[in-house]
């Protein structure tokens, strides 16, 4: 049961992903020329040139907010990360549980790993 609800979360994850594929390129584009503007406004010594940068990335600026939900597809992202990292965790929930805790030679392990430490 918790395979499948991992693979629906998954499945959920993925669609939100793919949605906002377009808005999330936009915004690192947008993101890398503010990135680069606020560059060329430190190296330029103009008053006229520090006001063209600083209108060109206010313009970039409006280009990022308008994109700023993107972030709901890094979100569904690291789901997705989260989802296939958990994903083979939730074999070894099922083993113990099938293999039960009062096995001797799991004790056994157990009690020698903590005399080993």
């Amino acid at each position: 049961m918790k395979k499948f609800m991992l693979f629906l979360g998954g499945m959920v994850a993925l669609f939100i992903l793919l949605v906002n594929l377009g808005p999330m390129v936009l915004l690192a584009i947008s993101v890398g020329l503010l990135y680069l503007c606020f560059k060329k406004f430190i190296q330029t010594d103009s008053t006229a040139a520090k006001v063209g940068w600083v209108i060109l990335g206010l313009v970039v600026l409006s280009i990022t907010f308008s994109n700023i939900y993107a972030v709901i597809g890094l979100a569904a992202a690291y789901a997705l990360y989260l989802i296939y990292k958990n994903w083979n965790s939730a074999d070894s929930d099922i083993v113990d549980e099938v293999k039960g805790k009062d096995d001797p030679f799991t004790n056994f392990e157990r009690q020698w790993a903590d005399l080993n430490k």
